[in-house]
């Protein structure tokens, strides 16, 4: 029985197949012309598909890894044809995601047993933090979750301002302080109103400034420690937003807030509009923490629940 069940909705699995369309169609244009000519998966083959993987974005140590599992089936196999090659290409991705991102999730969940359930979204700005929040909080509030929201990105009044159009598009309450003001105070802030809401999902957004490590590193710190102030062991996910279409840039930027603060959860936007969708694959398998949404459009709906198995179906299918 094949690995790769449908197991979304029709039109969850033709918007994510349509989001993947630009990475899909990139990559095997590059893999037809990797194996033009050869009926035999052999090394100049590997070679060149090694090659087809890290120009798909997919990053140098992931694809030595991807290399070497099918290099131990071609030498078990002796003779493997080219024709092969793309289904083994999906379980040997599918494979390593499953080493990242267990489970077969396919709806937005939390679990019931913290309330409030408390996210931290930390990225870069223009990665599409703001954007991502409103999404989850439209998702959860559709579930009937009642779900506040904390604009903790306090120096930019732009932030505030975007985070105030989605909590009003989303018909959620938004708890703000003036630009400037504490990231800490208003985390605070955010988390004795949900209690005071009995509120369901907290989603705190925070500023996205790499140019300090030390001072990021402080302030994430802070906000977490004044939140526990209020609810014990938060914030119980730390989110992290990533563009996909900046392919190896956000390589870099998991990288920094993984030294920042500890990241629990991804988020990948953006991937409808880039043929770097590789990128997902790559980050999950380097920073050994889970893609829990992907971003494969511009409607309220196209965040999906990532799940490895019809991601792999749709890229390589």
């Amino acid at each position: 029985m094949s690995l790769f069940k449908n197991i979304f909705s029709a039109k969850k699995k033709e918007t994510l197949d349509k989001g993947l369309e630009k990475s899909k169609s990139s990559f095997f244009s590059k893999l037809g012309k990797a194996v033009a000519g050869k009926s035999k998966v052999d090394d100049d083959v590997l070679d060149n598909l090694e090659e087809v993987l890290v120009t798909s974005d997919v990053g140098v140590n992931t694809t030595l890894k991807i290399i070497e599992r099918i290099e131990a089936r071609v030498s078990k196999d002796k003779y493997m044809g080219t024709d092969e090659l793309n289904a083994i290409l999906r379980e040997e991705i599918a494979g390593l995601l499953s080493e990242t991102n267990s489970g077969e999730a396919t709806e937005y969940d939390i679990p019931r047993d913290k309330k409030p359930y408390v996210i931290m979204v930390v990225g870069v700005n223009g990665v599409g933090k703001t954007t991502t929040i409103g999404k989850l909080a439209h998702q959860f509030k559709k579930q009937g979750l009642k779900v506040v929201l904390g604009a903790a990105d306090t120096f930019r009044a732009a932030a505030i301002d975007q985070l105030q159009v989605w909590a009003d598009r989303v018909d959620v309450p938004l708890v703000k302080q003036k630009m400037g003001s504490d990231p800490a105070s208003v985390a605070f802030d955010t988390l004795s109103s949900a209690v005071k809401q009995d509120a369901d999902v907290v989603i705190i957004d925070t500023a996205g400034r790499l140019h300090n490590k030390v001072n990021l590193m402080n302030e994430l710190t802070k906000v977490k420690r004044v939140m526990q102030k209020v609810v014990d062991d938060t914030p119980h996910e730390v989110l992290l937003v990533l563009d996909g279409s900046t392919g190896q840039n956000a390589f870099e930027q998991a990288k920094q807030f993984t030294k920042a603060t500890e990241v629990t959860a991804l988020a990948v936007t953006k991937l409808d509009g880039t043929a770097k969708g590789g990128v997902v694959i790559g980050i999950s398998d380097q920073f050994q923490i889970p893609v829990k949404y992907i971003g494969v459009g511009e409607g309220v709906e196209d965040l999906q629940v990532f799940n490895k198995y019809e991601f792999v179906d749709s890229f390589f299918g």
